[in-house]
């Protein structure tokens, strides 16, 4: 949960904003069950008259409730009303203080009331009773006062709501020997307050809508913002990371964690934010009505805390799994997708069906798991809320029972308790979704938070990179991989000068890969340095190397757009002539011409529907077309046959002479005129010179000769470089015999090339 704060913390301003129409929706959604206590209470049980304070008076029945009234007390409420009329009314004036009139009232206008529902039904009236007795001397106000504190008393467990019922009453009845219309103030009351409640309806829509808009606003921009920073990261990954997270995990984080998080922003925005402020201002609504069943509400969220916590505990540690199992999930489909020729090819579709058909049975258990604990939490809450709805009804009805509470108090009563049970409902609902996106914000927190094993240096020399040539030089240069038990490369010393042509051959696994790596820092050596122009490459940005280089990869990588886009990739910089010379340069533009929209032709995602050898063309045609000072070739011609070797190099050559060039191959026919030629056995140089002097001295090199040249050549060689190559008997017999003409597998260890 705490990830899924941090990442809401660049739209602070957004979400107080939400905040703040939160409560203004609670204070609206609150307010309506008061208002609906009132239209029961005063509405329709008292006929509209709210307190005990008369908007107007007669003058005898005022005087008579005055006498009831200490001095102090008579006076505040006589200084309310206004003189008194030809009618002999008095009316309450509009700065009066109604709700201290009212009180002041309450057991008079009580007692008033009693007087006059037990005097004779022809015998004068309570107030003219009373004040005939004052006049005669037959009671005085002292003794009044007493007998009023004993009426008092003799209620006993009366409440003040009870009081307030009774002076209502009074006033009903002070209207009608008025002559008032009842109904007319009992219908304005009712419109009145249904106008509030319609008020406060549109009040809380309109926040609604509002919430939900900019909530959803928040939400797109958090999935925007961690989208963005995971790919920033992720381009910043070396190999060393990329090994760390497998590529159906990145694609994993970056798409469905992202989108759990999106909607748990949403939601959170919307509903786990809203439920506390539900809660807490109707616990408050609650405890203001005095009503004495508060315990219930405590027990309700109690009991629904308990719940939600036994659930999340069982159900998270299934979210983390289930996380993982997407992951796998994903990892198999690619496999499957990317690799379906040879699936076919050697009959193994039963195979990965049950390989997928595992990984996804795996996921719809663990899916069901979780569903089946989270959907046990809905009737929990429906039985709690409805449980809640019964114990209120049964204990508020004796309350009522004992007047010490309105049916409409009651009535809010319960509807604030419901306000409060689905606030925790609706935690329970997001709940099934928080543990998932919290599980979701660790794995995308994880790969922001992965440092990052190849930094550029504070101060970066990149000034001094255009001052040179382009000349490379491996000083004593060793590396080792990641965890692995011994070095890939060991003590390489070269230089590549530009103008000129270095070669690197030898067997699978020996280490030439991983030494052109390490030219555009893919890794760092592990002792050593390379330089170029004179400079140590970690002292400069990777962004100002690589601008140097053209770098065409072992495996051509080509991107779903356009050939145009593809020998463009370097930039905008690349012009249309520039584009057109480095496909003629690589020996591409006779086929992207035969093709109906010629550089406009669509090219699928990684080159899907081009072939192998048109893809390395148009690979080298893009590091040509970049004008770089170094090219490094990892294995690039391999795909090309010999005469489109031939024809790519000399053409390389003239329009590249002069930049470094530096070649990874297997194959001799393509490396013969290099300048140099480094010759590799398990991570170090055996062999070092042009194609004749190898032939002449280096055994390593002899071997991969006999490999891949015809007796003919072979025996080319041996004139020209005046030396003998030897040849075991026991190979030569087994070429013989399968009429082959100089292939044979290498049958060197494997490995990290």
């Amino acid at each position: 949960m705490k990830n899924i704060l941090y990442f809401m913390k660049g739209s602070g301003k957004m979400v107080a904003v939400i905040v703040l129409l939160l409560l203004l929706q609670a204070y609206c959604d609150l307010s309506l069950p008061a208002y609906t206590s009132d239209i029961l209470n005063i509405g329709l049980q008292q006929s509209g008259i709210e307190d005990g304070a008369p908007e107007t008076v007669r003058e005898q029945s005022l005087h008579a409730l005055t006498l009831l009234l200490s001095e102090e007390e008579a006076a505040e409420v006589l200084s309310g009303y206004t003189e008194a009329d030809e009618n002999g009314i008095r009316t309450l004036k509009p700065d009066a203080d109604r709700e201290q009139i009212s009180s002041l009232l309450a057991v008079p206008e009580s007692i008033f009331l009693v007087m006059e529902q037990t005097k004779a039904e022809d015998g004068p009236g309570a107030a003219e009773l009373l004040t005939g007795m004052i006049e005669s001397g037959v009671m005085t106000r002292e003794t009044l006062l007493s007998q009023m504190e004993e009426q008092a008393g003799a209620m006993g467990d009366m409440t003040d709501t009870y009081m307030s019922q009774m002076a209502a009453l009074f006033v009903r009845q002070e209207y009608e020997a008025q002559g008032l219309d009842l109904t007319a103030i009992q219908n304005a009351y009712l419109m009145k307050v249904g106008g509030m409640m319609l008020f406060m309806t549109l009040l809380m829509t309109i926040s609604a809508v509002l919430i939900g808009l900019l909530a959803s606003r928040t939400s797109a921009e958090v999935g925007l913002k961690l989208r963005e920073q995971l790919y920033e990261k992720v381009m910043r990954f070396t190999n060393e990371e990329m090994e760390r997270f497998s590529t159906a995990s990145l694609i994993t984080r970056s798409t469905n964690d992202v989108q759990q998080i999106q909607m748990v922003v949403v939601m959170f925005l919307r509903m786990v934010a809203y439920a506390p402020i539900l809660a807490i201002f109707g616990i408050i609504r609650v405890v203001q009505t005095g009503s004495g069943m508060g315990w219930i509400i405590v027990l309700a969220v109690v009991i629904l805390s308990v719940c939600i916590g036994i659930l999340m505990g069982v159900a998270m540690p299934k979210f983390r799994v289930m996380q993982k199992l997407i992951d796998r999930l994903n990892q198999v489909s690619r496999e499957i997708l990317t690799g379906v020729m040879p699936i076919r090819a050697f009959s193994r579709e039963t195979h990965e069906e049950e390989r997928f058909e595992k990984a996804s049975y795996d996921l719809y258990s663990t899916q069901l798991f979780t569903n089946r604990v989270m959907n046990f939490m809905m009737p929990v809450m429906m039985l709690v809320m409805n449980g809640v709805s019964v114990l209120i009804v049964w204990v508020g009805a004796g309350k009522v029972d004992l007047g010490t509470i309105q049916v409409g108090d009651l009535t809010a009563f319960i509807t604030y308790s419901m306000v409060i049970v689905m606030g925790f409902l609706m935690l329970s609902m997001i709940s099934v979704m928080l543990p998932r996106a919290g599980v979701a914000a660790d794995r995308i927190r994880e790969v922001l938070d992965t440092p990052i094993a190849l930094t550029d240096p504070e101060r970066p020399q990149d000034e001094k990179l255009y001052m040179g040539n382009g000349t490379v030089e491996f000083q004593d240069v060793s590396f080792v991989y990641p965890g692995a038990d011994g070095p890939a490369l060991e003590h390489i010393s070269f230089t590549a000068e530009p103008g000129k042509t270095t070669a690197i051959i030898g067997s699978t696994g020996c280490g030439k890969t991983t030494l052109l790596n390490l030219i555009p820092r893919f890794y760092d050596v592990t002792e050593g340095c390379i330089t170029l122009n004179g400079v140590d490459i970690r002292n400069v940005s990777q962004k100002g190397l690589r601008e140097q280089i053209g770098y065409v990869p072992q495996k051509s990588m080509l991107f779903s757009g356009t050939v145009e886009s593809n020998i463009k990739y370097a930039g905008d910089y690349v012009t249309g002539n520039d584009m057109r010379a480095a496909a003629k340069v690589a020996q591409a533009e006779e086929f992207i011409l035969q093709k109906p929209n010629g550089f406009e032709a669509a090219i699928a995602q990684e080159g899907g529907n081009v072939s192998g050898g048109q893809k390395q063309r148009l690979s080298i045609a893009r590091a040509i077309a970049k004008h770089p000072q170094i090219f490094l070739f990892d294995d690039s011609f391999s795909a090309l046959d010999y005469k489109t070797d031939l024809a790519l190099r000399k053409a390389l050559a003239e329009e590249a002479g002069y930049a470094t060039v530096i070649i990874v191959a297997q194959r001799i026919a393509t490396i013969l005129h290099a300048d140099q030629i480094l010759c590799m056995d398990d991570g170090k140089i055996v062999g070092r010179g042009t194609h004749e002097e190898l032939m002449a001295s280096c055994k390593t090199y002899q071997e991969i000769a006999r490999s891949q040249l015809s007796e003919a050549e072979l025996k080319a060689q041996e004139i020209k470089t005046g030396s003998t190559v030897e040849k075991p008997v026991q190979e030569s017999a087994e070429k013989k015999e399968n009429g082959q003409t100089g292939k044979r597998k290498n049958s060197k260890k494997g490995g990290k090339r």
